[in-house]
């Protein structure tokens, strides 16, 4: 199957480029890298067909969001991030699906999913208070998925602790305008978000555990194989995808500075034999991490589209390749930008940007190496690894 939305964004390769230093500078995504995005239909890939969507494969998509990081690591980061969305929408009841694309099936959904809320019980629904970090994208979003705990009667975290995912349109939340100064990715325009005693019906919640043990997707009665991919494996895969676009962009810039550069002691880098050996070295790393990548979602998806649901082994081992990936990938990026010069630092040269922006991804919760490199080498021990926050992130 050709990948159209992959070709559209090649053919306009160079505009989006050429945004990354306005998005930097508004510290959100310029509208016209939104229009892009939008015209190229980035943010369907995932979505559900009944409701405009292109329900592509998890391949096709994470190549596709590499390659819009490759041109500016914010774009990629938000085609990546909000590009999830509509496959977690696809489980939600059918009457949010329509309230969120019945009008426009362009809508974006924002999220974050970190449980930072409490969603205390009333008639018909809950009444909603919290605030949440790092919204990616959140200013040309219409609707939020929020993560948030089962309160009790005063509004206090529920025990044992019950997790949920919260939808909620614009006019129920805060956008804290400028809650997001950083130093790498900042065009992404990852935003706080307040809510304040906003009544969530009980049609807009999503059971976490659900989404997780993938019972949610089977009550929807979804058949395409990608909606049976485990979360583990599908929200994850934008996040990485764009760090390694990132590291590929980076790579792309650093082979064309070099390429007529000559140091300071009067050597070119085209006869520098310790110069050209770093960099084929992490070309050759940046090239295995999306291998790698790209084979785990193919597997992910073979498994479930024979009909056997992936195994927490399998899914340990998934995400340590996922991690590993992101990691192997920004190593690279450090070894070619310690080779490029101070020049390369020089707030013109966007080589620095891909180098901030490249860190800025790995910070992200879902790379955090320790709890999943645990699990994973636990499983393939046949140990069975303990309950609690070790499991949450597989």
């Amino acid at each position: 199957m050709t990948n159209q939305v992959l070709e559209a964004i090649n053919q306009r390769a160079e505009e989006l480029r050429a945004l990354g230093s306005s998005n930097e500078a508004l510290g959100r995504l310029d509208d016209q890298a939104a229009k892009v995005l939008r015209e190229s239909n980035v943010i369907r890939m995932l979505q559900p067909k009944t409701h405009g969507g292109l329900e592509f494969h998890p391949r096709d998509f994470a190549e596709t969001v590499m390659k819009i990081a490759s041109l500016d690591g914010s774009t990629g980061w938000v085609a990546g991030v909000v590009g999830v969305h509509p496959w977690e929408m696809a489980f939600a009841d059918p009457r949010v699906q329509q309230e969120v694309w019945g009008e426009n099936q362009d809508t974006w959904i924002a999220s974050p999913y970190a449980p930072m809320g409490v969603a205390r019980p009333v008639d018909g629904g809950y009444v909603f208070n919290g605030r949440w970090q790092f919204s990616s994208g959140t200013d040309h979003c219409d609707w939020i998925f929020l993560g948030g705990f089962l309160g009790d009667d005063e509004g206090k975290m529920a025990q044992p602790p019950v997790s949920m995912h919260l939808i909620l349109p614009r006019s129920d939340y805060q956008i804290v305008d400028d809650s997001w100064d950083v130093v790498g990715l900042r065009g992404t325009g990852s935003k706080d978000i307040i809510v304040k005693d906003a009544f969530v019906p009980e049609y807009r919640i999503l059971q976490y555990t659900k989404v997780v043990d993938g019972s949610a997707a089977k009550e929807a009665g979804l058949t395409n194989p990608i909606y049976h991919l485990p979360f583990s494996a599908a929200f994850p895969l934008g996040i990485t995808a764009s760090v390694i676009g990132i590291a590929e962009g980076a790579l792309a810039h650093h082979m064309a500075y070099q390429r007529g550069r000559v140091q300071v002691t009067g050597t070119r880098i085209k006869d520098d034999p310790y110069v050209l050996y770093a960099i084929s070295e992490a070309a050759a790393e940046i090239a295995a991490a999306r291998s790698a990548l790209l084979d785990n979602a193919s597997r992910m998806y073979d498994i479930v589209a024979s009909g056997r649901e992936v195994t927490f082994d399998e899914r340990a081992v998934g995400r340590r390749t996922q991690v590993a990936a992101a990691w192997r990938a920004v190593r690279a990026v450090d070894e070619i930008v310690a080779r490029s010069g101070g020049n390369a630092m020089r707030m013109d040269n966007p080589i620095q940007r891909f180098w901030r922006d490249a860190h800025m991804g790995l910070a992200h919760a879902i790379h955090v190496p320790g709890s999943v490199f645990h699990v994973s080498a636990l499983t393939q021990l046949d140990i069975e690894p303990p309950n609690g926050p070790m499991r949450s992130m597989i």
